[in-house]
C-alpha cells in the first residue's frame, strides 16, 4: 500500500513538474516575442492581405452549399481509404473473413456513392443550368 503511494505521488509530481516547464518555456517564448518584437503603426499595417497582395473587393465571398457538401463527402470517403488501407495491411491475418467483411463495406461506400450521385447531392450545376441543359435535350 505505501509502495503504491510512493509511486502515485513520484507520477504526480513527474507531471506538475512536466506542466510547469510548459508553461514557463511557453511564457518565455511569448515574453521573448513581445520584448524582442518590433512595433510600429502604419495605415497599410492594419490591412487584410494574402501573401503580399491587399485584398481588393468584397472579403465576405458567399459560397453555395453545394461546395461544403461536396467538401464534407470527400472528407467521409477519403477516411474510408485509410480504414481500407489498414485492412490491405493486415490482409493475409484477417483471412477470407477479413477479405468478405472488406467487400461488405466497400460495397456499402458504393451503394453510399451511388445514392449521392442520384439524388444530385454530386451536381455542381445552378438551377438556371439545370433547366438548361433539360430543356436543350427536348
Amino acid at each position: 500500500m505505501q509502495n503504491t503511494q510512493t509511486i502515485l505521488a513520484t507520477n504526480l509530481l513527474q507531471l506538475i513538474i512536466y506542466f510547469g516547464a510548459v508553461v514557463a518555456i511557453t511564457g518565455v517564448m511569448l515574453g521573448g516575442a513581445y520584448l524582442l518584437g518590433q512595433r510600429h503603426s502604419a495605415k497599410k499595417s492594419d490591412e487584410p492581405f494574402e501573401s503580399g497582395i491587399v485584398a481588393t473587393g468584397d472579403v465576405h465571398i458567399h459560397f453555395s452549399v453545394q461546395f461544403y457538401l461536396l467538401a464534407i463527402f470527400f472528407v467521409i470517403f477519403d477516411m474510408e481509404s485509410v480504414f481500407l488501407f489498414a485492412w490491405a495491411v493486415s490482409l493475409q491475418e484477417a483471412g477470407w473473413s477479413g477479405f468478405i467483411e472488406a467487400l461488405v463495406f466497400i460495397s456499402i461506400l458504393l451503394i453510399a456513392l451511388i445514392y449521392l450521385w442520384l439524388i444530385g447531392a454530386l451536381d455542381w450545376r445552378t438551377r438556371r443550368q439545370r433547366m438548361e441543359s433539360s430543356n436543350s435535350r427536348s
